[in-house]
C-alpha cells in the first residue's frame, strides 16, 4: 500500500507521460479566469516606460541634498500622465506626485513629509541617495521580455499583467471534460426529500466544484445504484470523456462493485489503496486510453482524495503543471492522538495572529462529517509514525483549494 505522497507522485508521473496538450482557443480576457495559458506573453514596451516616482514629494538632484538641511528653489510640478518640459538644475526641485515621470536632471525624490515649504523655497530635512523613491525605466521588464510562459494558470495577478500589456484577448487551452459519477442505493437527488435511510447527493456537487476549480469542465453523470450492469453502462459512458471520477463503491464490501466492473473492462490498476485516513480505498486506474479515479463515497474522504490525487491530474490534462500541495508548519494548540500505520488528514483550524499562529483539530465523526469541514480551514497532516502529539508540537498543515 502506497503512502499518500507516493500515490500522488505516481499520478503525476503517469499522467505527465501520457497526456497530450489540449486544443487552443482564443477567449476574451474577462472570460479567461482559471484557464491555462497557451501562448507566451511578452512586454510590449519597457515597464515602467519612464522613470517613475514612488512617493509624493519633490524631484531633486541627490547631490544637492547630501547635506541637510538644504534649501531648494521650486520650479514647477508634474502629475501622473504628464511630462515636465524643463529640467531640474543645481539647487532646484520640482513637486512630483506618485506615479509621475521623473523630470530630466533629477535623480531622486524627497518625500513630502521630510520637507517644509517656505514660499517658493523648499527646505529638505532628510538626505536621499540617487535613485531613492524612484523606479527606473525598464527595471520591471524590458520591451520584448517574456513575462508569462504557456502552461501558466491565469488568476487575478495574471489578469493585471495581461491588461497592462494590452492583451484583451488571450490564447488558452481548451478545458478537459471530466465525467463525474456517484454510486449507492442510498443516494438521492439534492432536491429530493430523503427517507431516514437515504442521503442527498452532496458528492456530485462538491466534485463538480472541485473539477471546475482545477481547470476542467464537469460532466455530471448522476448517481447509479450498486448494480453491476447499470454501473458498467454508466462507466462506459464516462470513459468517453477525458477523465472519469467515480465516487463510492471502491471499498471491499459486498456491494462495492467499481473495481470489479473496471476489471471487466480490462482496466489496468496503478493502486487501489493508500495508507491514509480518510481515503484509504482510493483507486487510480487506466481503462483503454482514459484515466479513472475511484474515490471513497464518504464526503470528507471524497474531498480530500480529490485534492491529493485528481486535482494534479486535471491540471496536467488542462495543459498546465501539477501544482505542489500547499503545506506549512504550525504549532498545535491542543494534543492530537491517532492510530499507527496511516497518515491522517484531520479537519483543523488555523487561528491566532501574525505574531503567533496555532492550529487545532476540529472534532469530527469520520469521513461523512461535512459539518466539521465547515468549521475548519485546513487539514492537519499527521504522519503514520507520530501517533501522540502534545500541545506545542509542530506539524504540517495542508491548505486545500488554495
Amino acid at each position: 500500500m502506497l503512502r499518500y505522497d507516493e500515490a500522488r507522485e505516481k499520478v503525476v508521473s503517469l499522467v505527465s507521460r501520457h497526456r497530450t496538450l489540449p486544443d487552443q482557443e482564443t477567449v476574451s480576457l474577462e472570460h479567461s479566469l482559471g484557464r491555462i495559458l497557451a501562448e507566451p506573453i511578452t512586454a510590449d514596451r519597457d515597464y515602467p516606460p519612464f522613470a517613475r516616482a514612488t512617493r509624493d514629494g519633490f524631484a531633486v538632484r541627490a547631490a544637492d541634498v547630501a547635506h541637510v538641511p538644504a534649501v531648494l528653489k521650486l520650479v514647477g510640478e508634474v502629475k501622473p500622465g504628464e511630462r515636465f518640459t524643463g529640467s531640474v538644475g543645481r539647487g532646484e526641485c520640482v513637486e512630483i506626485m506618485t506615479g509621475a515621470s521623473l523630470p530630466a536632471g533629477a535623480d531622486a525624490v524627497v518625500m513630502i513629509e521630510n520637507t517644509e515649504l517656505e514660499g517658493k523655497l523648499i527646505r529638505v530635512k532628510l538626505s536621499v541617495r540617487s535613485g531613492e523613491n524612484v523606479v527606473l525605466q525598464g527595471s520591471e521588464a524590458r520591451k520584448g521580455a517574456r513575462l508569462l510562459a504557456p502552461g501558466h494558470r491565469l488568476g487575478p495577478v495574471e489578469f493585471s499583467l495581461l491588461a497592462q500589456v494590452g492583451k484583451g484577448e488571450v490564447k488558452v487551452y481548451r478545458r478537459p471534460r471530466v465525467a463525474i459519477l456517484t454510486t449507492g442505493h442510498e443516494v438521492v437527488e439534492v432536491g429530493t426529500q430523503p427517507n431516514p435511510m437515504q442521503i442527498r447527493n452532496s458528492n456530485l456537487c462538491s466534485l463538480a466544484a472541485q473539477v471546475t476549480l482545477s481547470g476542467a469542465e464537469p460532466v455530471l453523470l448522476g448517481n447509479v445504484p450498486d448494480e453491476a450492469e447499470a454501473l458498467r453502462e454508466r462507466i462506459k459512458c464516462g470513459l468517453e470523456e477525458e477523465l472519469l471520477v467515480v465516487s463510492g463503491g471502491v471499498s471491499v464490501g459486498k456491494y462495492d462493485l467499481v473495481k470489479e466492473v473496471l476489471r471487466g473492462l480490462n482496466a489496468e490498476f496503478f493502486f487501489d489503496a493508500v495508507a491514509m485516513r480518510p481515503g484509504r480505498p482510493t483507486v487510480f486506474a487506466c481503462c483503454g486510453e482514459r484515466f479513472v479515479f475511484g474515490l471513497p463515497g464518504n464526503p470528507v474522504s471524497t474531498l480530500v482524495t480529490f485534492e491529493l490525487f485528481v486535482a494534479p491530474a486535471i491540471q496536467l490534462l488542462a495543459g498546465g503543471v501539477a501544482e505542489p500541495l500547499c503545506l506549512l508548519k504550525a504549532k498545535l494548540s491542543q494534543p492530537v492522538r491517532t492510530s499507527p500505520g496511516l497518515t491522517y488528514f484531520l479537519p483543523a483550524r488555523l487561528e491566532g495572529s501574525a505574531d503567533e499562529v496555532t492550529v487545532r483539530a476540529v472534532p469530527w465523526q469520520g469521513g461523512g462529517d461535512v459539518v466539521a469541514l465547515t468549521k475548519s480551514n485546513c487539514f492537519l497532516v499527521v504522519p503514520e509514525t507520530q501517533t501522540e502529539l502534545a500541545a506545542g508540537s509542530w506539524l504540517n498543515v495542508l491548505l486545500p483549494w488554495s
